[in-house]
């Protein structure tokens, strides 16, 4: 973690710093039970500086923290594997993705419920192979072959997600358009939009169209990504892409005010039902 994604150092400073307010303990006390100098936690509580796994498991016996759950997620972010053992299967992967990809997918491993608007392409966690490999190639300027080879490996192996116990739960809200754009031509997008219906389909996924008829709203600025954690909603983070990084919004009233707007999103949507029978009949007549 000494060089981990700034988002994971804020979010787990901040997320020990109230466990230790809520200890009813100082900088300097906490310090003094874990043997360290108070500076130490000060500088890991304000993201300054990365907290190796070992430090973080020191500090959660100090503040008496219980919740299984709580501390599966914190130490992820401090770099170790999850409860499952599972390894960080993109760190094969360092040489191809940039850290704030690699920092999403972290997130995306470990948050219970991921919330997106989609205004142009099938988000990546329900993209078939061959659409993701479309898709990354007009995205990305001038691959290699064997750089897309693993980047679509990369985005069909966050996909798991979707798959493991207890599943992620996503809901999504598409513009009408995403389900329009020829993608890698009519085959290649006819097998997309079943792919969504399948997807459409799971207990885990909620999918929404949002038809051309809503006319402008308040999502015309641009997809978003809204990661929430089942173990406390201080983690919840709000994912921007642009074309050359991604942005992280992470105070309370950003992540309030995106909240928000994918509410409103879902509300002049068409129901979960209404979508499943639209991308049907759409995928019909591809």
């Amino acid at each position: 973690m000494q060089n981990g994604p700034a988002v994971r150092r804020r979010k787990l400073g901040a997320e020990l710093r109230a466990l230790r307010a809520g200890a009813g303990l100082t900088s300097g006390e906490a310090a003094r039970l874990v043997g360290w100098h108070q500076s130490k936690v000060s500088r890991i509580e304000t993201g300054a500086s990365g907290v190796k796994p070992a430090d973080v498991r020191l500090l959660l016996e100090a503040y008496r923290v219980d919740d299984p759950q709580l501390r599966d997620l914190l130490m992820v972010l401090a770099g170790s594997d999850d409860a499952g053992g599972r390894h960080h299967w993109w760190h094969a992967y360092r040489g191809v993705l940039p850290p704030t990809y690699r920092d999403f997918i972290s997130l995306e491993s470990q948050a219970g419920a991921m919330r997106t608007l989609e205004t142009t392409v099938v988000p990546g966690l329900l993209q078939t192979p061959e659409y993701a490999r479309a898709v990354t190639r007009a995205a990305v300027d001038g691959l290699s072959e064997e750089r897309l080879d693993a980047l679509v490996e990369v985005r069909l192996a966050r996909q798991d997600v979707l798959r493991t116990e207890p599943p992620l739960k996503l809901s999504a809200v598409l513009d009408e358009a995403v389900l329009h754009r020829e993608v890698g031509g009519p085959g290649v997008m006819a097998r997309q939009l079943a792919r969504l219906v399948e997807a459409a389909r799971l207990p885990q996924v909620r999918l929404q169209v949002l038809p051309f008829a809503a006319g402008a709203h308040i999502g015309v600025s641009g997809s978003f990504v809204i990661f929430s954690f089942s173990s406390t909603s201080d983690l919840d983070v709000v994912v921007l892409d642009h074309l050359t990084s991604s942005l992280y919004l992470e105070r309370k009233e950003d992540v309030k005010a995106y909240t928000e707007a994918f509410n409103s999103l879902r509300i002049h949507a068409l129901s979960p039902e209404e979508s499943l029978d639209y991308i049907a009949r759409t995928a019909a007549g591809v």
